[in-house]
Order: structure tokens, then sequence, then C-alpha cells
């Protein structure tokens, strides 16, 4: 099936061998036709691919669009038109400043993806002076939000900006049913949500196509994060936040599956209206799996800690821990490795070991080459972390065999699960305990080390990725029209979909039981009338799916098939050919060997 990918960031895929996660599953599922649509940075910064992957950027047909930077090109609406992109616009900031018409996000979202769609000229009104009385006007309104301050002239200009910036995907030249286009693809798949869902929204409602949603890190958590140091007025960062949680709602609302990255996700999902149905945790695998555990143990008791060196990530509460680790074990170290995130951050952390007296005993080693030599410099992997919102460190410190302590906060518990320890927050003789205790048990460590290890690779290997997206792309189209954007409209005639019928309805006897007074026995073979000649019983698709036990177990308006004749035709169709009328079946083959 043809299915487009959309993303949001500087390349549409990592370079060969940096092991990303579109790259997988791209490679992963080679049986389908893959097209990316990105939203890049700026313009020209997608594309590039070098002399080494010209093979795969032919395979992969790469779409760029610039989020940020120069507005597209284009004239400004006429008169008329300009009334009908005004209304559409009014309507979706209101949806965003009253709380009571918060509804009308979708309905202004698709009229103004129609328009521009119809003569391009969304960016040119968006910057318009029009657009910025319209956003003005609604922003100063009597029952407007304004609990985050009443919005200056420079709001309105710089509001007006950021609006057409995260609203141009709209005017992107990816619809329609042609070649290239999103109403040619049988289903979308948004990888990371935010401004990447607006074209699948748009395709879903210009074109029925259906589309899914993966988030390995939820994309409104960060706006969230991100926009509390944004360079911005609290009335700008308030009405973007409202927008990005308008369009996250929409997204959850209208997005056929949601595939989040962990359990954690997904009740933030639920908490953005997402449908319980319509969600299903795939983890995020990675290629470490493969990765050989780490070596020997170093000689003396070793803490091996790793990450930015912030204070969400709260290495003071290591270094007070392991300030009462070592009372109880002098020869006990402490290595922290990680990049300061904060300025003065890590002179901070110093401090506190000088004050602590542990100094001497504690390493700031920076950025280690690899995870796996920063995992197999300690004895016990310690995480002391405020919130933990991602897995894969923590799997990948699962994957070296080395056994884990870890804060119980955000993914931990789903992750680390019985293989390790788990302490609450911001509690010293807690971790220092859970430290101690795997420091002076050697066999309990190795014992948890290795099921640590086995939980890693069982839950975020690649294979088990693939697998799960395979059935998922299968499913969701089996239950989606076929071919949405040529599809006739209601009332026409009945939409075309796909698996409706098994497979054997195609290739077994289809024709109606006789008259009663001519009916023949219930056990008598009826011979197999020809199949049309596009070999799909004129369903005009040729994506069927079936069991092997609907073969054995099915008849269809009364008729009686031969089973040995219907496998016959399969054999036959999977040979290039079918057999001509009068002539014997060949039963050389089975049904097993046809597909």
């Amino acid at each position: 099936m043809r299915v487009a990918l959309l993303t949001e960031g500087v390349r549409p895929r990592s370079p060969r061998g940096a092991g990303g996660w579109c790259d997988r599953l791209v490679d992963g599922l080679r049986e389908h036709d893959f097209a990316w649509y990105v939203l890049a940075g700026t313009a020209g910064t997608a594309g590039g691919a070098g002399a080494a992957d010209a093979e795969d950027t032919a395979r992969t047909p790469v779409h760029e669009l610039a989020l940020w930077g120069r507005r597209p090109a284009g004239r400004a609406p006429g008169t008329l038109r300009g009334r009908q992109y005004a209304a559409a616009y009014d309507r979706l900031v209101r949806s965003l400043l009253r709380p009571g018409e918060r509804s009308g996000f979708g309905p202004g979202l698709y009229r103004l993806a129609e328009l521009a769609r119809a003569d391009g000229a969304l960016p040119a009104f968006l910057v318009s002076d029009r657009a910025r009385r319209v956003l003005e006007r609604v922003w100063r309104s009597p029952g407007a939000d304004t609990s985050a301050g009443r919005p200056l002239v420079c709001d309105v200009l710089v509001a007006a900006d950021l609006l057409e910036q995260c609203l141009r995907p709209l005017s992107a030249p990816w619809y329609g049913a042609a070649p290239g286009g999103l109403g040619a693809a049988d289903l979308c798949h948004v990888v990371g949500g935010g401004p990447a869902a607006l074209p699948a929204l748009v395709a879903k409602q210009l074109h029925g196509v259906p589309f899914v949603v993966t988030e390995h890190g939820l994309h409104l958590r960060e706006q969230y994060l991100g926009y509390r140091e944004a360079p911005y007025r609290w009335p700008v960062r308030a009405l973007l936040l409202s927008f990005f949680r308008a369009l996250t709602e929409e997204t959850y609302r209208q997005a056929a599956i949601l595939t989040p990255g962990s359990a954690h996700d997904q009740q933030w999902q639920r908490r953005c209206g997402a449908d319980p149905a319509r969600t299903r945790v795939v983890y995020e695998g990675t290629p470490a799996v493969e990765r050989p555990a780490a070596g020997p143990e170093p000689v003396a008791p070793t803490l091996v800690w790793a990450g930015a060196l912030e204070p969400g990530r709260d290495p003071e509460l290591a270094l007070h821990a392991f300030a009462r680790v070592r009372a109880e074990l002098p020869a006990a170290r402490l290595v922290l490795h990680g990049e300061e995130a904060v300025p003065g951050y890590r002179a901070h952390c110093a401090a506190v070991a000088e004050r602590l007296g542990v100094a001497d005993a504690v390493e700031f080693a920076g950025r280690p080459r690899s995870a796996a030599d920063a995992w197999a410099d300690g004895t016990v992997v310690v995480f002391s972390a405020l919130s933990q919102r991602r897995p894969r460190l923590l799997a990948d410190a699962m994957l070296s065999g080395r056994a884990v302590v870890s804060t119980d906060v955000g993914v931990a518990r789903e992750v680390v699960g019985p293989t390790g320890l788990l302490v609450p927050p911001r509690d010293p003789q807690a971790l220092a305990g859970a430290c101690l205790a795997l420091l002076r048990d050697g066999e309990r460590r190795a014992r948890l080390g290795l099921a640590g290890r086995l939980r890693a690779q069982e839950r975020f290997a690649v294979e088990p990725v693939t697998g799960a997206f395979r059935e998922i792309y299968l499913e969701l189209v089996s239950q989606w029209p076929a071919f949405p954007a040529a599809a006739p409209d209601a009332g026409a005639g009945p939409r075309p979909r796909p698996f409706a019928r098994p497979a054997e309805y195609w290739i077994t006897d289809r024709r109606r039981s006789a008259p009663p007074e001519a009916a023949p026995a219930a056990d008598a073979a009826v011979t197999a009338e020809p199949l049309p000649a596009d070999g799909n019983g004129g369903n005009g698709t040729d994506r069927t799916g079936s069991s092997d036990t609907d073969l054995t177990d099915r008849t269809d308006e009364g008729g009686t098939a031969d089973r040995a004749d219907g496998a016959a035709a399969v054999v036959a169709l999977s040979r290039g050919r079918l057999p001509a009328a009068g002539e014997a079946p060949d039963r050389s083959g089975s049904f097993a060997e046809a597909v």
C-alpha cells in the first residue's frame, strides 16, 4: 500500500547507520511504498541526500515544506475571496480565545484549507492587515480569554506571524489525487504530532484518507514545557498554547489509531480526549538490543549516573544518596556522565559534592563516547530524575545487563518493572538504601541485571515494532474505503471497501443455487465458472484478507464450493493464468503454497 509519512524536523531521515526510528520503519516494511512529507525548519534543509542515500531517496520520495522563515510567494486574495478568508480565520481565532466556541476550531481550519487549495492565497492573507485586524478585534472583544494579560499591538503582530507559520501546512502543494498527492495515498502516518498532523487532517477532510499518529514524546507536553522560556509576552504564549491544545484535541479526535510510545504517554493522550479504544501502546524499538552486555564489573563498587546536568534530572539527589553510601562503603565511587544543560550547574553540583565531603570519590566524566561505555563504568546504574518522560535511556541501561535503581516517576515503573529497584523521588535515604542493597549482594545484582536485559530485549526490539505497524496498517485499510479520493459521492452508490469479502469469494464457485426441483445433491461438486479478466471478480481492488479456516467452512449464497477446485484456482492464479472453461483443474499445488 502507499503510505505517506508525515514528519517535522530539519531532516526527513537520519544519516544511514544512525538508526533513526522512521528509517527502521521504512526498512522493516519494504512491501509498502513510503513517501516522506517533511515540515523542515527552513527551505532546503530536508533534502540534500548524499550519494550513499541515492538509492533510498529514489525508493522513498521526499516532499519538503519550509515551516519557518520567509513565507511562500503568492498574491493576496481579492475582495470577495478575502471576505471568505476573514470569516474562516475569525472562526478559528474565536475557537482559540473564547471558551464557549472551542468547537469552531475544526470547521475554521478545514475552511481555510479548502480556500487555500482553490487559490493558494492563504499565506499572503495571514500576514495581511485584514488578518491582523481580525485577530486584534477578537482578542480584545468582551468574553475573550485574556487571563494572561491584555494584548498590545506588538503582541498582535507577533502572534499573527506565528499563526501564519503554524498554519503554513494548509497551503502545501501536497493535496489532490494525482501521483505525489496525499489523496493518492492509502493512509497517512504522522510521526510526532503537532503541525505535522495538519496535512493528515486536511487529507482526511478533502480525500477521506485515514491516518495513524505516533508520538514518542508528546508534542503538546513539550510545547507547554518549552513556552515557559519562550521569548514572547504572556498573551502570545497563551494564544499559541491554545492553538496547540486545540490542534492536539482535533488530531486525537480524527485519528484512526493512536500509537503512543508508552502507557505514561497514553494517559496524557486520554486526558486530551483520545479514545482508549483507538489507542495502542507501541514501544520505540532500538537496534541496541543486538548489543552485547557490558563486560566485567569495575573492581571498586561504582554507581554510574547518566543524563543532562540540570535540575530536572536531579543529580543532587544522587550526590546526597552517594554520601550515605560512602559512609557505609568507603571504597565506593560515583561517576556522572552528561553535559551541562544549565549554565553553571556543573559547578553547583561540584560544590554540593565538596560540601558533603565526597568530592574526591565523585567524577564528572562529561559526555561518553557511547551509552554502552557509560554503563560499563558502573556496578549499579542510578536514575534520580524528577520526571522520566521517555523510556529509551532506561531501556538502554537495562540492555547493558547492569542492575538499575530508579526514582518511581514517569515511565520508570512500566519500563523497569520487577527487574529493578524503584524508590520515591527526592528521598536520598531510600535511594541510598537501594544502592547499598545491590552493592552488597552480587548474586541479586546479576539476577536483576539479566532479567532487565531480557525484559528490554523483549519490549524494545525492532522486529515487534515493525510487525505491530504491519498489522495496524492492514487493519486500518481493511476498515476504510478503498481509493477514497476516487470513491463516489454519498448517495451515488456504495463506496468500495477492501477486505469486504474473504479471498476465497473471488476464486471459488459463485453460481447461485439451482431451483429446488433441479437442485443438485448436497455433496455434488459444482464446476467452477471462470473469473473476470482482472482476477479480482470485478471488485476493482487487489487487496483481500482471509484465513485458512475461512476456506474450509464458508459457502457463498447457498452454493457449495469444491475446496480442491478453489485451491487449484489459487495455484493457477499464482502461476499467471486461470483454467479455461472445461479444463481440468491443476491439483498439484495447495492453498498453503499459493499464499
